[in-house]
């Protein structure tokens, strides 16, 4: 099989984004210290700053342990759904603002041994179903 093509290039904004991961209404470690050392959370959540989408050294690094686990399995599978929200903010420029947040954890995923058909993308935009608005939820889907 070919290598997958290389994601679209985007502006490399400078602020900081911050990974934290994100079990409903609750922040805690990306492996509590309750789980075993191989448990996938229910849902890891990549912080990022208005309008960012640069990923940092941080989140790269919770991602990083979450594709170690995930490598393995390959029938498992994630979904990516970001949202981009803030003052300001037309629709349809959160809408991009959100593919290019998702398109940085995709790269970086498959970059660390996850290859992109196990990988689902929702760019949804200002549509942020809780908070913070501007996130990317990585969440496992079952097959």
């Amino acid at each position: 099989a070919s290598p997958p093509p290389p994601p679209a290039p985007v502006a490399p904004p400078p602020a900081p984004v911050e990974a934290t991961p994100e079990p409903p209404r609750q922040v805690a470690s990306a492996t509590p210290e309750t789980a075993p050392a191989e448990a996938v959370p229910d849902r890891l959540s990549v912080v990022f700053a208005d309008e960012e989408s640069r990923l940092t050294a941080d989140a790269r690094t919770t991602l990083k342990g979450l594709a170690d686990r995930l490598a393995p399995d390959e029938s498992s599978r994630l979904q990516l759904r970001a949202y981009a929200g803030g003052e300001g903010l037309s629709p349809s420029r959160a809408r991009r603002v959100s593919l290019q947040r998702a398109l940085a954890v995709r790269a970086f995923l498959m970059e660390s041994g996850i290859a992109s058909s196990r990988i689902d993308v929702r760019a949804l935009g200002d549509k942020a179903d809780g908070q913070p608005a501007n996130r990317v939820d990585v969440l496992p889907v079952d097959r």
